[in-house]
Formats: C-alpha cells, structure tokens, sequence
C-alpha cells in the first residue's frame, strides 16, 4: 500500500515522518493528533511554522456568533514552546537537520520527536515527547530534552498558555484572569462568547538539569498570553529536560462538580497538583496501560497479510477513533472530523449512525449507547426544525452540534466557480434521509445487543417519533395512488432538489414500517409503556395513518435492464467519461470543469447511494440485483466522499468481487495515511475510519446483522493468509478466526448460548465451546 507517512515493518502500531517539510505540516497534525475523547490536540511542533494549524479542541464546547453556527472553539494553546539556542531561534527550515524522526506510538497515544540540528557550526540534539493521557482526561504532559553536543551551549525558553488561537480568525474567547499559584502553577481563565463555558488552562514545569542546578522562572503576561521564561546555561554533553504539565477544564465537564468560576479555578489547579506529583515516565504508564485497558482490549483485531500496512491502517483507524470519540458522555457525538481539525465545525453528521457506530456496537456497546443517547438528548431540537418546516414529529438536523441546538448546518458555503457568488447549503433543509438513518443506527444497537430496557426507554421513542415526522412529510400523488417524497437530497450530493431518491424513499418506508411493529408490539407485550408513548406522540392517530401509507410508498423498482433508479431522473440523464476524475490524484476534481448545477444533469454520483441501499437491506434485494447495479453505478462513481470506498468495498465482498474489494479497501485506509499530503489538512474523515473496519468485518469477515440473525459468510482477499476479531453479539463475546479454508468461531466468557448463520445453516455454542466449519 502507497502511503504518505511511514511506517515500521517490525511493528505495527507506529506511524512516523523519517524527514521533516514545512509544506506538509496539515496532513502530520491532523493523522498524529492525540487525544482520548475529550480533547484532542493537533501535532503541532513545538516551534512555530507558518501554516500550522495548532488546535486543541474539548468535546462538546460549541459557541457560535450572531448569524453563523456554532463550532468547536479552538482553546489556548500550551503545545508551542520556543527555544532559542546561542542566539538562534529553533526553526528546521534553517541550519541542517539530521537523524530526523518523528513517530505515533498507536498503542499508547505517545508523540516523539527527535533529530540533531547543525547551525552556526554547533551542533544539538533535540528530542520531545508529549502524552495527551487517557488515564486523566484534563492532562496534557510534554518532555523536552536539549544536549549541545560539541561546545557549550545558552538556552532561552518561552513556555505557557497562549490564547490568541482562533478558528480562521474569529475569536470565540473572552479574556479572563491569568494567575500564578505557589510561584509555579500558571492558570489562565476564559470563556466562549456565547455559550458562557468557563474553562481554565493550568500549566507549571519541572525541571532536570545534569548537576542538579535549580532554575528560575519569570512570568510574563500578555493580552491572551501567560508565558514562563528561563535561561540555562549547558555544558556540552551534558543535557538540559523538564516537563511541561497542563489541565484544561470546563464547568462543561461532567465530572466538575463546582457551581461557580472559583470552584473550576480550584478543580483545574487541583488536577495539575496532583498529575505534576508523577513523573513522564509514570504518566506514560499510566495512559499506556489505559489506552490497553479501555480501547485495545476490545474488538481484539488482527491480520496476517504479504502487506503489514493493512494491520497498520486498522489500528491508525481504532486509534483515531478512539481519540475522538467522547465515549464519556452522552451529551457529544462523533464529528465528522472528530477532535483533529476544524473542518465541519465539530458536527456530527449521518456518518456517526451508518459508518462508526457499527464498530461500537459490535467492539463496546456501550459507547454505541452513550451515541444514541445523544440523539435521544437531541429530540426537543427535533421536534423544532420539523415544526419549523411544518412537519410533525422529530426531523434530525443534517448537522448536529449540542442536543438542544437542533439544526446546525451552515446556510451559504463555498463560491460556485461559474457565478462566483455563495453556494446555498441545501442539505440542512432538504438531505433528509438523516431521520431515517438515526433509527436504523438505533434499531441495530437494539438488534445486535439485546438491550431491551434501553429500547424501551429511549431507542423506541426515537423510531416512533421518526416515523411520525415522515407520515407529515409524504406527498401523496393522487394520479398514481402513491406517496412520494419529493424535493429532497439523497446520499448522492451531486444531486440536488430531486424526487423520490431510492434511498430516502426505502429508509422512509423501513422506518414506517419498523414503527407498526413496534407499536403492535409495545401494546401487547409493554402495555404501561405504550400508554405512555400513547400519551405523548399520539401514537393511536399516527397508527392508522402509518398502516395507510406504509404499503403505498414510491419504491423505485427496477428497470428492463435490471437498474434501481436513483432517483425519478437519474436514468435520463447524459452521460460523460469520467475516467479522469475518478483517476485523479484529488477528489472534486470535477468541479474544474463544472459547476453543481451542471453536474447535477450528469449521470455522475458522489458517493454510494443505490448500492449503500443494496448493502443496509442486502436481505430485500437478490445478488443478481446487487451485481447489476454494482456494474452500473460503481462506473459512474467519483467515490468524491470519504464515505464511499468503504461501503463499496464492502459489497463488493458480498458479491464475492474480492480482489476489487481488497483494492477498495485499501484505497479507503490511503484517504487519511496515504500519498495525498493535502487530504487531511482540515482533520482525519471519522466516517471513512469506521468503514475501514467495517470493510474488514462485515466484509472480508462476512458478518452481518440481518433483523435479529447474525451471519458470518467471509472472504479473504488473496494477501490475507489469516484473519482474526472479537465481537460481542447479544452481550455476548466471540472470537472469529478465519483462513484460506477454515472459519472458527469460538464463543469467550459467554453466560448463555449464542446463536449464529453461515450459509443458511444455524449454529449454537456455549460458554468457551468453539465451532469449526470448512469453507
């Protein structure tokens, strides 16, 4: 596999860049980004360059200002520290560099960098290391270690907290008090503008100098700046290490406690009393041993394969995953970006229910709750945009920031390149298939797990109320005696303003007729909780209308040639050689040559649409049906979207395409860690990183949630020799081995029998009782 940073061939789990250039700092900071879920923080280096983006963003903080949406907030800073060394600032782009290295430890979360720098005919060796732990949420720790190798050598250092960071110049922080405490823990006070989060940034020093010589710090303050400063002096040889501890807390925080600003003051002093006590070396242990504890002893995932950067990139994605996912609490979401840049503004999107979820529901169900949850939380702003639109029920925003905020989708983006004026953003208005998408992701969790009491108290809510704003937003077409759905966005987002998208019409319909079962279920089996969902949604009404409306929805149909229509259009349209697009080093290249509205009369789709179709409900469609819309729509797929590779590499595998699917696959895992430098500048694609995994399991490992069935039917691509996963299905966990001519699946610590399918037989196992089945 091509890739654009490196890797080791003796271990897996590192990532590292062999040769420093300015010109690719983007694309290091954002695949190198650390982080646990809480906060993630970009890999800036410690001396500045121009072009960096040096952001450090905590989860759930969104501020936005009059007219706009809200966004993450990028917080002060505390990652830049400037060295100047006799009389030189450090900046790679002078002098020589050499011995240059610079790595991701995967498995424990640790950044080191490392190198000799040669300028003004002296010589020094530089090495940093920086943890952002995930065994203390609040702490960022850094280590610096600076030896002058051949003469004596004078540093100066600036370190602190800097707040003058913004969001492409806009400023979401109001300047607070900065402090020092016991002559040597600075603090700095801010708040965003609009929302009123109090945080507080608070940082101190140790130092480690080779005859045990003290050194004395000087503060200084700024507008938005605290810094300490202190000189050294070094003999050559010797060497000069401190460690620079940092919390970040906000009365945001659910396990902040305080009622007022003193409290957060005193809660993020405390936290950094007690983190400074350890050393680096513990701190790394301790964040080590939490990333093995509450990330990679789930959903255990190993390949064996003639190309180790296979295994590499599956664990680039658990671990980016893991960094930005705020698996602590149930009020954040997944954005599309996660907690490594600031592209989409910190929202989560339809790629959290149909892309990422699936990998929590089957490695830790847990966090797969604690995301719908979140939706839950989010039904009053629901309820608000469809009442806004003149619907019923819940309308789920296209992008979602806090719960209660409802749609935050930006109104204008990006200028159209033929009139040069704003582009609408449509798809908060009319990409609707999100209402849809929320209760299928909840429906699964409910599916796979066996979670009944949480059905109950949240996820049947969520599908009735989405069933109830379709039922306001069908059209019914009195000439053909059907309902439409008209005027929409689809998974394709070349097409806008179209009718009856195949996809949103199918999801819609699912949706209806999930929520009859449910509540003919509910009435006889839950009869207190029906009453009360009775009470609140209306639900005897909306029955009778969702049994009217179920049967007659659009449902596009194949034509003669075997081909689900997109949409009502799609099939007429002209068609163009896209062999040049889809060939090019960079997506959205068609838009050199043409504009939205003329794309949208080209037989050209963004993104899996009918085919995403074809992989969500694999039972109601025929693998010659799949086959003959996989030949026609994956030819005129730009795959412009990081969200298609994966989908289509996955049916693919179904279709038992296993060559095009490995190379799809793989194609996938280069978005983020390939040869593109510029393609993560704004942070890493969270949607492409869980349809990394799902190509791996629900693709080559062949498992899949058909209703309440699992099936495991999986196909090795040619370089894989073994590939082995865990998974828990129905609170039960199993360990799946498969190779060239066997499938084991083996049921761990299981406290009742689990139940599964291969090829149409059932299978059942117990407690560490394992099954072996000839392929």
């Amino acid at each position: 596999m091509q890739l654009g940073v490196g890797t080791d061939p003796s271990n897996p789990w590192i990532l590292q860049e062999n040769e420093f250039n300015s010109r690719h700092l983007g694309k290091l900071e954002a695949v190198m980004c650390q982080g646990n879920g809480y906060m993630g923080v970009r890999e800036a280096t410690e001396e500045h360059y121009v072009g960096e983006h040096r952001d450090t963003l905590i989860a759930g903080t969104f501020d936005k200002f009059d007219g706009e949406v809200n966004e993450l907030p990028n917080l002060p800073d505390v990652t830049e520290i400037k060295i100047e060394i006799n009389g030189q600032l450090l900046d790679l782009n002078q002098g020589e560099v050499s011995d240059y290295r610079r790595i991701i430890d995967l498995k424990s979360g640790l950044l080191t960098r490392s190198f000799t720098w040669t300028i003004a005919e002296h010589a020094y060796r530089f090495k940093f290391e920086r943890l952002v732990s995930m065994a203390n949420r609040h702490l960022i720790v850094s280590r610096v270690t600076i030896t002058p190798l051949d003469g004596q050598a004078v540093v100066k250092v600036q370190s602190g907290i800097d707040g003058q960071q913004t969001n492409s110049g806009s400023q979401h922080l109001v300047e607070g008090d900065k402090r020092l405490f016991d002559g040597e823990f600075m603090q700095m006070l801010t708040s965003t503008n609009e929302s009123k989060i109090n945080m507080a940034m608070t940082t101190c020093h140790k130092f480690k100098t080779a005859d045990g010589h003290a050194i004395k710090q000087h503060m200084e303050i700024g507008r938005r700046q605290v810094f300490f400063n202190f000189t050294d002096t070094i003999a050559a040889q010797a060497t000069l290490q401190f460690v620079k501890y940092s919390t970040f807390v906000t009365d945001r925080d659910n396990d902040f406690q305080g009622q007022d600003l003193t409290a957060l003051q005193e809660f993020g002093l405390s936290q950094l009393k007690t983190a400074c006590a350890e050393s680096f070396d513990e701190q790394l242990a301790a964040t080590t041993a939490a990333w093995q504890r509450s990330v990679w002893n789930y959903g255990k995932l190993q390949i064996e394969s003639s190309d180790m950067d296979d295994q590499v990139a599956l664990n680039f994605a658990r671990y980016q995953l893991a960094v930005s996912t705020p698996a602590h609490d149930h009020r954040m979401n997944i954005g599309a970006k996660g907690l490594t840049g600031e592209g989409y503004k910190g929202h989560t999107f339809w790629d959290t229910e149909i892309f990422m979820l699936p990998y929590y529901i089957f490695t830790k169900p847990e966090v797969a709750k604690s995301l719908i949850e979140y939706r839950y939380l989010g039904l009053a702003g629901a309820h608000r945009k469809s009442q806004d639109n003149q619907y019923a029920g819940a309308q789920f925003p296209w992008e979602a920031a806090w719960p209660s905020d409802g749609e935050s989708t930006p109104v204008w983006g990006a200028a159209d390149i033929i009139t040069g004026r704003a582009m609408k953003i449509w798809s908060g208005f009319i990409e609707q298939h999100i209402t849809s998408d929320v209760a299928y992701g909840a429906m699964e969790y409910v599916n796979a797990t066996g979670d009944d009491q949480f059905a109950l108290d949240k996820v049947y809510e969520i599908i009735l109320d989405a069933a109830r704003f379709w039922a306001s937003r069908l059209e019914y077409n009195e000439t053909a005696d059907r309902y439409e759905i008209n005027d929409v966005i689809g998974p394709d987002e070349y097409k806008e303003h179209i009718n009856n998208n195949a996809f949103t019409n199918y999801t819609a319909q699912w949706t209806l007729q999930t929520a009859i079962d449910l509540y003919e279920a509910l009435k006889t089996n839950e009869p207190k909780k029906f009453a009360e969902l009775n009470q609140k949604l209306d639900l005897d009404k909306y029955y009778q209308l969702w049994q009217a409306q179920v049967d007659k929805i659009y449902l596009l149909q194949p034509n003669a040639d075997g081909v689900i229509p997109e949409n009502d259009t799609y099939l007429s349209l002209k068609t163009i050689d896209l062999s040049k697009y889809k060939t090019a080093e960079h997506v959205g290249g068609i838009f050199n040559d043409y504009n939205l509205d003329q794309i949208s009369k080209i037989q050209v789709t963004k993104q899996a649409d009918v085919l995403l179709l074809l992989y969500l409900f694999e039972q109601k469609f025929a693998a010659q049906e799949k086959r003959i819309n996989w030949d026609y729509y994956e030819p005129r797929t730009t795959h412009d979207s990081s969200l298609s590779l994966s989908t289509h590499a996955v049916l693919a595998s179904d279709l038992k395409m296993t060559d095009k699917a490995y190379e799809l696959f793989q194609r996938a895992c280069q978005i983020d860690i390939g040869p593109d430098m510029a393609s993560s500048n704004d942070g890493t694609h969270s949607a492409s990183l869980g349809g990394i995994w799902n190509a791996v399991v629900f693709g080559f490992g062949g498992v899949r949630l058909l209703g309440e069935t699992l099936r495991i039917e999986p196909h090795l691509p040619e370089a894989w020799t073994n590939l082995s996963f865990e998974i828990f299905w129905q609170q039960q966990r199993l360990r799946i081995t498969v190779d060239k001519s066997r499938l084991t699946v083996k049921a761990l610590d299981a406290t009742a029998p689990v139940s599964f399918e291969h090829r149409g037989k059932q299978y059942r196992l117990s407690e560490n009782e394992s099954v072996i089945i000839d392929l």
